[in-house]
């Protein structure tokens, strides 16, 4: 069950749930650590479990100018949590009225009297309210003083790849995908990042070039690097193999950023259709060739080495349910 504008539209029957309070950008090992202390405590309580998140980005509210790197857009986020151990979402939408509340307005607008929560679970960074004067210390002593418990997660560290352990976190996958490196993001998020959209009508390049390619737009505020990758991806509930490229086009026109798939092995239309674009390898970065002659070669090496990393990794893609 999703409750969109929580702050106006009743709960239902996820009034009195335990909620996972956050951001929740990516969903990633962190965030889920976080959910499965709230579904437990639910549990034990007798109690719904439900994040409560906000829409849009809170960066996005105070910065509008300057485009957020959206590791997961609100439908993503959804279907994200959809595949939890949770029973619901409470979106709170992230306007003028939200930011200027106080953190004991928060809690006493929003938790006690509008949904009623049983008890909240936060991660040990998270800060709401006005000014984010409102602290894991604070909730706890609402908590305590309204009747409802608080869990405060600790900092997670975990050995993730090479080097010491890391803290599980949205800028470092954030910084992963910039420089490409979409294994590691995996590492991080416990699943390979991906994209979702609805292909498009491009120049057709690609299949004069013998590389047909579902065309996609991602959003202005994306820093993934530059480059090749190898892909999986889903549509109308199958999955295919795949090579990707987004860039800029340099041999031909240098244009604007597109994400450009071609899927191995599949034979039909996809214009219109809304695929799921898992990046599960890094090949290499954007080149300009001397002309089409060229490209096609590369291109050739390009999905032999896409089918060799797809084959290595599995069949894995990110955890997706429709709420």
């Amino acid at each position: 069950m999703v409750v969109r504008d929580g702050l106006r539209q009743d709960p239902g029957p996820l009034r009195g749930a335990v909620v996972a309070i956050g951001n929740f950008e990516g969903v990633h090992r962190g965030h889920r650590i976080v959910i499965d202390k709230a579904v437990g405590l639910a549990r034990s309580l007798g109690r719904p479990a439900a994040v409560l998140t906000f829409e849009p980005h809170p960066r996005a509210f105070f910065r509008p100018d300057e485009p957020v790197f959206r590791l997961s857009d609100e439908r993503t986020k959804i279907r994200l949590l959809a595949a939890t151990e949770l029973d619901g979402a409470i979106i709170l939408r992230f306007d003028r009225e939200l930011a200027e509340l106080s953190a004991e307005d928060f809690v006493e607008r929003v938790l006690c009297r509008r949904l009623a929560i049983s008890g909240a679970v936060i991660g040990f960074d998270f800060h709401f309210g006005k000014r984010r004067q409102g602290t894991p210390e604070f909730l706890r002593a609402q908590g305590a003083r309204d009747g409802f418990a608080v869990e405060v997660v600790p900092e997670v560290r975990d050995q993730v790849g090479e080097g010491a352990a890391r803290r599980f976190s949205s800028g470092a996958v954030r910084a992963a995908l910039a420089g490409g490196d979409v294994a590691d993001a995996a590492l991080l998020l416990g699943y390979p990042w991906f994209v979702s959209g609805t292909v498009r009508h491009g120049d057709a390049r690609g299949r004069e070039l013998g590389f047909p390619t579902a065309n996609l737009v991602l959003d202005a505020g994306c820093q993934l690097r530059h480059g090749i990758y190898a892909v999986r991806v889903a549509v109308g509930g199958r999955r295919y193999g795949g090579v990707a490229s987004f860039g800029r086009r340099p041999t031909f026109d240098n244009g604007a950023v597109l994400l450009e798939v071609f899927l191995f092995d599949f034979a039909g239309d996809l214009y219109g259709q809304s695929i799921d674009v898992a990046f599960i390898g890094w090949i290499r970065p954007e080149l300009k060739f001397d002309g089409a002659a060229d490209l096609i070669k590369r291109m050739n090496q390009d999905a032999r080495e896409a089918r060799a990393i797809l084959a290595a990794a599995g069949d894995v893609f990110p955890p997706l349910a429709e709420p």
